[in-house]
């Protein structure tokens, strides 16, 4: 037998020896989503048992100690399980934006702007028309205007990338900066007090434009709104039409075509909808949950709702559950840096490591490894 240390060779179709590599990479086909699950539940407990060995290395601190920590910072109290579940709410919103655009492939990196830019529609509608209209008609006019903002503001890359074929990625993450530097200008224009460089909280005294408060709870009308879209969202991209086009586009669009459908209007009906929902997540950050618009009021959900989906393979459902996933370690890690005095880095640390297990045990249940066999010498 060769040794298998040693180059392999083999003839290719001409004839010409070539040297065979020590493995290659092959797709897998599909394989049952209890399987792809129960392989990704392992690479949480492998990434649980590394953070461990570098927390005992790093810290010098007892890991079940860290792990009680992390547990506590996001369900220690009902306050802090309400404000979890809201973070699931707000992330989990921008996620099923962005999915029926990437389930088209079209890349939009621009959750974070088009969120702004619905914020800023909604603050604009409590400034200017608090105390002129009802607040009944004002919360429906701040909705209406937060999902148009968004929509447009989805909408103008769509229209690029259908007309001229432009880099969707690169337009909507530079629409990320616009839209920063417009929220930005506008609080400048209406801070309170003058020169304080922040607007405050709007309408404090009246609450007018403040959403509705059910029962004791000030984020439940948050996360009943997100919950009813997820399954909306489902059903849409699942059962409808338009979803049914979206896949079909988002596989081939030669194929789109040869069959009859408007690739061009499926881009701009999706980017509409897409940049639309992320408005909605605008008109809540502000409306219930802030009060009021800040530069990084979006906070990185619009760049953290691309793993969401991506993790999640573009399931409205399964993204519940990678949008708790990554809110839990985020503020998991937030209480570890507090309670025991360590730099944020190192809980930022074993957020990244858990993480870069989770994203890698997509390699292992979407390809296989196929190492090189053993060769009879002389054949």
């Amino acid at each position: 037998m060769a040794d298998n240390n040693k180059p392999v060779m083999t003839e290719n179709e001409s004839g010409k020896k070539v040297h065979e590599p020590l493995f290659h990479i092959t797709k897998k086909a599909a394989i049952p989503w209890q399987k792809a699950w129960a392989v990704r539940i392992g690479s949480v407990v492998a990434a649980l048992i590394v953070c461990a060995l570098v927390t005992m290395l790093l810290v010098h601190k007892d890991p079940i100690k860290i792990y009680g920590t992390m547990l506590s910072g996001a369900f220690g109290t009902s306050r802090r399980i309400w404000n979890l579940l809201q973070g699931i709410a707000m992330l989990l919103c921008v996620s099923l934006a962005v999915t029926p655009a990437f389930k088209m492939r079209f890349w939009n990196i621009g959750g974070e702007g088009q969120v702004l830019i619905g914020g800023l529609a909604t603050a604009a509608c409590m400034i200017l028309l608090g105390d002129k209209i009802p607040n009944a008609l004002l919360i429906v006019v701040m909705l209406i205007s937060s999902l148009a903002a968004g929509a447009i503001w989805g909408l103008i890359p769509a229209v690029f990338k259908a007309k001229w074929n432009t880099n969707e990625t690169l337009f909507t993450l530079m629409m990320n900066y616009v839209a920063t530097q417009l929220v930005a200008y506008f609080v400048n224009v209406w801070e309170v007090p003058k020169g304080s460089g922040k607007i405050g909280i709007i309408n404090q005294a009246t609450r007018a434009g403040w959403l509705p408060v059910i029962g004791k709870y000030d984020y439940l009308l948050n996360i009943i709104v997100v919950f009813v879209l997820t399954f909306v969202l489902y059903a849409y991209l699942k059962y409808s039409k338009h979803g049914y086009e979206i896949a079909v586009v988002g596989e081939s669009e030669n194929t789109a075509r040869y069959i009859g459908i408007n690739v061009k209007k499926v881009i701009l009906r999706t980017m509409i909808l897409s940049g639309a929902v992320c408005g909605l997540t605008g008109f809540l950050l502000v409306g219930s949950t802030n009060h009021t618009v800040t530069t990084t009021i979006a906070g990185g959900r619009g760049f953290t709702a691309i793993m969401v989906s991506w993790l999640a393979k573009f399931n409205p459902i399964f993204m519940i559950l990678t949008s708790a996933l990554l809110v839990i370690l985020e503020k998991g890690a937030g209480e570890i840096a507090t309670v025991y005095g360590l730099n944020k880095s190192f809980s930022d640390i074993l957020t990244g490591i858990i993480l870069f297990f989770i994203i890698g045990s997509e390699f292992f249940i979407n390809y296989t490894i196929n190492f090189r066999k053993a060769h009879k010498e002389g054949k």
